[in-house]
């Protein structure tokens, strides 16, 4: 098995990481977060920026227009404590540099690092190395910053945890709660090297993907083809079941090689992935689905397979398959069905 990483996109546990460096270094620090949004904010709600007592920054809360006062008040507060709820109301010229159409209005809580605050942060990065499901959780009213898990959470805030969503509880009485859930990383696992998931495999991890190849073929699975990305050369069914796909997974079949897909698929039918998807034409993803219910599955089960693979955008070349694919993952994630429809007959 090959294991090389690419280069992945900053993101906002990145910040936290270096906030809790900082702190460890013996060095002041503060945390930006957004907490509220209005028109075409620059950034969304729960992105964070961090920077220390030199003036050093990572992330973002603004895409540039705000950051110099939110750092000016950063400075202030990691030299006598406490924190501030900050008001702004961006621009159409300040937005437009930030590459917006128009302005918006951002609330953006800041508060200077105490060892408090630290240990909480290094609550959320434990969990989040154990792929468990948390939230930071901050008082807006009096800063107090806490940590909750969805099995001891209140039940609003369990769901937004379980959703993923930041959002404001309370928001009408005297202590309002900001909640800034992390859930583990998005990944996508995708069995055949072939040119589609070259595309596809660059396309996920720009969305914020984990990505895993996985193919035997020693002439497709290569490093120069999928440069920086893991590489699993073991055959897919049994690369699958020992990866454990959960509901943080997706996991799209890409061969058109039933030797290789199906093994595939079986595994991730058995599981918890949030999408499954197989390329293939109508007629062939009947026949992959009557081979599969050889296995025992039944029709509903079935039903969680996308076949044929992607939104119908009318894609032709493999980027645009790619895009299709990742178009319908994000639906997928972002607006679960109600129900299970059996997408093959839908087609039929």
């Amino acid at each position: 098995m090959e294991q090389t990483q690419a280069n992945q996109p900053l993101d906002d546990m990145d910040c936290l990481v270096t906030a809790l460096g900082w702190i460890r270094e013996g060095r002041q620090a503060a945390l930006a977060c957004v907490t509220r949004t209005w028109g075409s904010a620059p950034r969304p709600v729960g992105s964070f920026l961090a920077i220390n007592d030199q003036g050093a920054f990572v992330g973002s809360v603004s895409g540039g227009c705000i950051e110099g006062e939110v750092a000016t008040q950063a400075l202030q507060l990691m030299r006598r404590g406490g924190f501030r709820n900050l008001d702004f109301a961006v621009s159409d010229e300040q937005a437009s540099g930030a590459g917006l159409a128009c302005g918006g209005k951002v609330t953006v809580h800041v508060c200077g690092m105490t060892p408090q605050k630290a240990a909480k942060l290094e609550q959320v990065i434990a969990a989040a190395a154990d792929k468990r499901e948390i939230a930071l959780v901050i008082d807006l009213a009096s800063g107090e910053t806490t940590v909750e898990t969805p099995d001891a959470a209140p039940a609003d805030i369990a769901t937004l945890i379980h959703q993923g969503k930041n959002a404001i509880v309370h928001e009408a009485t005297e202590c309002p709660l900001f909640v800034r859930p992390f859930l583990p990383r998005l990944r996508l696992l995708i069995v055949g090297a072939v040119h589609i998931a070259q595309e596809l495999a660059y396309l996920a991890q720009r969305t914020g993907y984990a990505v895993t190849l996985i193919d035997p073929r020693d002439t497709w699975a290569t490093a120069e083809r999928f440069p920086g990305f893991f590489i699993d050369r073991r055959m897919p069914g049994e690369a699958i079941a020992e990866m454990a796909p959960d509901q943080r997974t997706a996991l799209v079949a890409l061969c058109h090689d039933p030797k290789l897909d199906d093994p595939a698929l079986v595994e991730g039918l058995k599981s918890k992935t949030f999408y499954l998807g197989a390329l293939g034409s109508r007629k062939n993803h009947a026949g992959r689905l009557a081979r599969l219910a050889e296995y025992g599955f039944d029709e509903q089960t079935l039903a969680r397979i996308n076949g044929p693979i992607g939104l119908d955008i009318g894609a032709a070349t493999p980027a645009e398959i790619a895009i299709s694919i990742v178009a319908e993952m994000t639906k997928t994630l972002r607006q679960p069905p109600p129900v299970n429809v059996l997408k093959a007959a839908v087609n039929s």
